[in-house]
């Protein structure tokens, strides 16, 4: 997997930032004390945080170098740690473990998510955004187009690199634990300029596995030719010249008594 690059990433900065807005809005905690934003990649999710609560001592995880380090440069008073989320355990338990479109990108949720609630304090929460696309036109193209003969021998990590469960397996799993459990689905309408456009949205982040398996940057400019072409029959122009796209998100709660 190559390294994340924040630059790409923070391109569609409003939308990506906006399902950690609708997110933090939603937690019933009036007054955290400690907040842990796992995956805080640039700190945009962690800036909604702070908005949210000024008060709080708030720290942020990831474990990418160059998305700490953008993170460090746009907020330099905040604390930040490069850790990977997987083996991190909190000293303290936190009264809000926060993570938005980070979990999707480590696997066992069986055992990572009971885990992550085991770290939140009595009182506090569990909250979690992730995409859950994984039926819809965005990905499926990606996987038509992953099945192509020319490199489908070389596609089996990243067809598994993320973790795809379904609302059902995070209640099961939490439902026991939690006093309260909260768990719903946005769809999210994107306005971009292009199918182009769409290929450069998901190249900062669900497209990266498909192209790091491609073995010369030829590979990798055809993968994306064909995409395209695919995105382009799939994403007919609105009115305005502009494309719709969706993308549909998971969200979970869980409160600890």
């Amino acid at each position: 997997m190559p390294n994340w690059d924040a630059e790409l990433y923070l391109k569609f900065s409003r939308e990506r930032t906006q399902p950690s807005v609708d997110l933090t809005a939603r937690i019933a905690i009036p007054d955290p004390g400690r907040i842990i934003d796992l995956g805080c990649g640039p700190g945009n999710s962690t800036a909604v945080l702070r908005q949210r609560w000024p008060k709080a001592e708030i720290t942020g995880l990831d474990g990418s170098s160059d998305m700490i380090a953008a993170a460090s440069r746009s907020y330099p008073h905040h604390e930040w740690i490069l850790g990977d989320i997987s083996a991190w355990s909190a000293r303290i338990p936190f009264d809000l473990v926060f993570s938005n479109a980070a979990l999707q990108w480590t696997p066992s949720h069986e055992v990572l998510f009971p885990h992550l609630f085991a770290q939140v304090a009595p009182g506090g929460a569990l909250a979690v955004q992730m995409p859950a696309h994984f039926d819809s036109t965005l990905h499926r193209e990606i996987l038509e187009t992953a099945g192509n003969p020319s490199w489908r021998h070389l596609m089996g990590q990243a067809l598994n690199a993320l973790t795809k469960k379904p609302p059902s397996f995070y209640y099961n799993l939490l439902q026991p634990l939690a006093a309260r459990l909260e768990i719903w689905r946005t769809e999210y309408y994107h306005v971009v300029d292009s199918p182009q456009s769409i290929i450069e949205w998901f190249r900062g982040t669900g497209l990266r596995p498909f192209l790091a398996a491609l073995e010369n940057e030829e590979q990798k400019m055809r993968f994306e030719e064909l995409l395209l072409e695919r995105y382009t029959r799939a994403y007919p122009p609105q009115n305005d010249g502009r494309i719709l796209f969706q993308f549909r998100r998971l969200f979970i709660i869980a409160y600890r008594a």
